[in-house]
């Protein structure tokens, strides 16, 4: 078996953290499944009653509310404008760009190998479709899917997850 898991991480009861993963920096609530090679960088919130699919990544700025799925391969996108130097040419440090901060709101599920870019919200009880490019915020209770990703439908009553 082979994790890292730093000493900084701060994990709730009942975590299930499988092989080769690296967390470090994060916030992981109660019950939380966590799959096989997830990457959660520090400044990372993972709430209650959460399952984070294998192969997923995870970076700093991402915060996901209670009950949220992650589906297979999923990618958070962290910055705006990335580059890789400094106008002077240097390599890039954290002083050279800030963290947008993306919010995954309660209930919401996210497809497996979608891509959510930076600075985004997807609305509580959400669903985004399995390969999907979330350009925009997605409103509470509906179902979006494709690149970009676009309304599809609203979710009916009785899928909405429960309080």
């Amino acid at each position: 078996m082979y994790q890292r898991i730093a000493p900084d991480v701060k994990l709730g009861k009942n975590v299930r953290i499988y092989d080769f993963t690296n967390l470090y920096g994060c916030e992981i609530g109660d019950d939380v499944k966590i799959g096989t090679f997830v990457e959660i960088q520090k400044g990372s919130k993972i709430g209650n009653r959460c399952k984070v699919s294998s192969h997923t990544f995870i970076c700093e700025g991402v915060n996901i509310e209670d009950n949220v799925f992650i589906g297979h391969g999923v990618t958070f996108i962290n910055d705006i404008y990335p580059r890789a130097t400094a106008p002077d040419g240097s390599l890039q440090t954290e002083k050279d760009w800030k963290v947008g901060r993306t919010v995954i709101k309660r209930g919401a599920s996210i497809g497996s190998g979608a891509t959510i870019l930076s600075g985004i919200v997807v609305g509580e009880n959400a669903i985004v479709g399995a390969g999907s490019v979330v350009t925009r915020n997605v409103p509470p209770n509906t179902i979006v899917a494709g690149n970009p990703a676009k309304v599809l439908r609203s979710i009916p009553t009785e899928m909405k997850v429960a309080e």
